[in-house]
């Protein structure tokens, strides 16, 4: 589902009395207790907390990577915790783009081929226009330069670069980023909250996790998790 087809009135992002409770030997665990939150095309938003407020919980959440407890979770305009395992990945591949901390890009493939993968797999795009979708991101991101180099041979801040065309490749409206900027320095961190800042701008509900509390700057909405809960 791409931008356009999601209605102007209707949130990205819905998320309404999510709980999530995790069973351990030690009892049940509340990891994410009565959460709401709404995210419209054209927000950047950052979820800030302390390690184990539950803000890679949510993301999971919102990627369909976990599942509620009890509770709603509504992204693109559909029903996350409603959706049957077998169909969550392929919802996952249109729907949403994830960039990490490690950017987990494939050491063995070129950048290229590590943002034409998500193509592959969902076939979103004809083969025969793959590489050249691929050569169209890295442009915007200003590494077209280094489209064939092993992600190795790139910096820190390059392979996020990478890491977000790869995000993008299948144009979810939906960018979910997990402590993104952790791994690079302050200078390049800066640049790539301004790419995120530029995705919102063009349309996109972007979300974003970090354990950093001064992004008040380039987010446009702050919201604070605190032992699962949002803090009001």
């Amino acid at each position: 589902m791409s931008v356009e087809t999601v209605p102007r009135d209707e949130p990205l992002v819905d998320v309404r009395g999510a709980c999530k409770v995790y069973g351990t030997p030690a009892g049940d665990f509340t990891a994410l207790a009565d959460v709401d939150l709404q995210v419209r095309g054209g927000e950047f938003v950052g979820v800030v907390g302390r390690s184990g407020s539950g803000k890679t919980t949510l993301l999971n959440l919102l990627a369909g990577i976990d599942q509620v407890t009890s509770g709603e979770v509504r992204v693109a305009g559909t029903a996350v915790h409603a959706l049957p395992e077998r169909r969550l990945a392929a919802w996952r591949g249109r729907s949403v783009g994830l960039v990490f901390q490690f950017f987990q890009l494939l050491p063995t493939l070129t950048v290229a081929e590590n943002v034409m993968l998500p193509m592959d797999l969902c076939d979103t795009v004809p083969r025969r226009r793959r590489r050249a979708t691929a050569l169209d991101l890295l442009d915007r991101l200003g590494i077209a330069d280094q489209a064939d180099k092993l992600p190795a041979a790139l910096s820190g801040g390059q392979q996020q670069r990478a890491a977000i065309a790869r995000a993008l490749a299948n144009d979810p409206p939906v960018l979910l980023a997990d402590e993104p900027t952790g791994n690079l320095d302050s200078a390049t961190a800066d640049d790539v909250l301004r790419v995120f800042a530029g995705l919102a701008a063009a349309g996109r509900a972007v979300v974003m996790v970090t354990h950093e509390r001064d992004v008040s700057a380039v987010v446009d909405r702050r919201v604070v998790l605190a032992d699962g809960r949002v803090r009001r």
